[in-house]
């Protein structure tokens, strides 16, 4: 999503947004990890955000009011998932380590409720807004 012409708080739910689909996509390669764990050559599954959300926002431009100004061409951080070919854990090649696995469960639940607190959070005040609480 080009980020030239939103607001700050669009930009905000757009970040929360992305790091959901984040979590839930890290879920599922997880949840793929663990359940290849006695497949014979399977490598392990890892999803990338944060680290690209990163690099995109210390790439950033200034943005693009008047055909002089530098333009405002980064998108925000991708989703990617990349699969992990550079270790092998047994003899038949599978390199998933239910300890890292199971480690990295935990870290992603964690994520995924602290970004749903902060999306809830911010509805909530939304409506006391609204409701003129």
């Amino acid at each position: 999503m080009n980020i030239s012409n939103i607001s700050n708080d669009q930009l905000t739910d757009n970040l929360l947004g992305g790091g959901l689909d984040a979590a839930s996509a890290r879920s599922s390669a997880i949840s793929n990890n663990i359940a290849n764990i006695n497949t014979k050559g399977y490598k392990r599954q890892y999803v990338t955000f944060e680290e690209n959300l990163k690099q995109s926002m210390d790439n950033i431009q200034l943005k693009k009011d008047d055909t002089r100004h530098i333009g405002l061409g980064n998108d925000q951080g991708s989703i990617t998932t990349h699969t992990d070919n550079s270790t092998s854990m047994r003899d038949d090649g599978n390199n998933v380590d239910i300890n890292v696995e199971t480690v990295n469960q935990a870290a992603n639940e964690l994520m995924y409720n602290s970004l749903i607190t902060l999306e809830n959070n911010r509805l909530n005040m939304r409506k006391s807004v609204i409701m003129g609480n």
